[in-house]
């Protein structure tokens, strides 16, 4: 095994909001090694994004260390860490939000140069350019283009030529297939997966697609409500699956074979807001039959059959279901519980 050029130990970050805290992120652990893609999968609002955005101090960790090459990015001077995002870039979401309207091409890809004063002659600085925009297939004709004059595709190619301008050894891709059609998707993740042959990148991959993981990704974190729920090699995680959760999202791919249909797990509701969800704590076996509980912070739980596999736990007006490891909160009306939000999910984590 190589050594991990990043290594994050118990990162956590929370906001504080009028309803409490809030934990966006919360006692995150995983280790990438050099050259190797770490896909982060869940759905929106799991502190995936957070994450990776803290990893790289565009916003500050609340704890935690961030070891990047062996040394704790969390406790570089301001100074220290602007140099050493030379080698951690990040692409972003939204190819169009994330570039200035005012600026071409060209300076868009440049401002990193200038900025860090890697390349100070302006001839120097468009030789550059041009490289990097052949590098990710952008003619050379678009140079004085805006990027509202070009399509979506074309916008994120301008935002992989400005996070490779630096050489970065680091790379967080913050869903960057997301908001394009398709076919659009397939160009732009083999040519990602090009650069990192060809340059020796190291990504972590963050999507709630685990087609696109599947694809794409070496290993691959499952986060639920700001925590890791299942880490695994994508051989292990799509043949192998242990955390209920992880069952969930699996069952929710597409299947193209008719003639084999496979039971899909769905999750009603909404995720809860961090500050609000409850403190559940409960064990399940790999098929996510629930074995034991623990008293919830909120009141008693008393267990009631509610259906095979199914568990049903009243709590003071309100039922969490649980079903293949998932909690659904419920309200009692005329005594039947009608579904609401997702509340919580299985707090054991699985590692492979």
């Amino acid at each position: 095994m190589s050594q991990p050029l990043l290594e994050v130990k118990n990162l956590r970050k929370y906001f504080k909001t009028p309803k409490g805290m809030l934990h966006a992120v919360d006692d995150v652990t995983f280790t990438i090694e050099k050259g190797k893609t770490l896909g982060v999968v869940g759905e929106s609002g799991c502190g995936k994004s957070t994450t990776g955005r803290a990893i790289l101090r565009l916003i500050e960790p609340t704890a935690g260390e961030v070891l990047f090459e062996g040394q704790d990015v969390v406790k570089l001077s301001a100074e220290e860490m602007r140099k050493k995002r030379t080698d951690m870039q990040i692409i972003f979401q939204d190819p169009f939000s994330s570039l200035n309207p005012r600026k071409t091409i060209s300076q868009i890809i440049a401002d990193p140069l200038k900025i860090n004063k890697i390349i100070t002659d302006k001839n120097e600085q468009m030789d550059r350019v041009r490289e990097l925009m052949e590098t990710v297939g952008l003619a050379d004709r678009l140079i004085n283009t805006y990027p509202h004059e070009l399509d979506g595709g074309r916008r994120q190619r301008i935002g992989i030529a400005r996070a490779l301008a630096l050489n970065p050894k680091f790379i967080v891709c913050d869903e960057p297939v997301s908001a394009l059609d398709v076919s659009i998707q397939a160009q732009i993740l083999n040519l990602m997966k090009q650069l990192q042959n060809k340059m020796g990148l190291t990504y972590m991959f963050i999507t709630h697609d685990l087609s696109v993981v599947n694809h794409f990704s070496d290993d691959i974190a499952v986060m639920y409500l700001g925590q890791i729920m299942e880490t695994a090699d994508k051989e292990t995680l799509f043949a192998d699956t242990r955390h209920p959760y992880s069952i969930a999202l699996l069952s929710a791919i597409p299947k193209v074979d008719v003639e084999n249909k496979v039971s899909r797990i769905v999750l009603k509701g909404d995720v809860p807001a961090e500050e609000n969800a409850p403190t559940v704590k409960v064990t399940s076996d790999k098929n996510g039959i629930v074995e034991e509980y623990i008293e919830n912070s909120k009141g008693s739980l008393l267990p009631e059959t509610g259906g095979i596999g199914t568990t049903i736990f009243y709590i003071v007006g309100v039922v969490l279901v649980l079903g293949a490891g998932v909690l659904l909160v419920t309200k009692k009306i005329n005594k039947k519980p009608i579904l609401g939000n997702v509340v919580g999910i299985l707090e054991k984590r699985v590692k492979h």
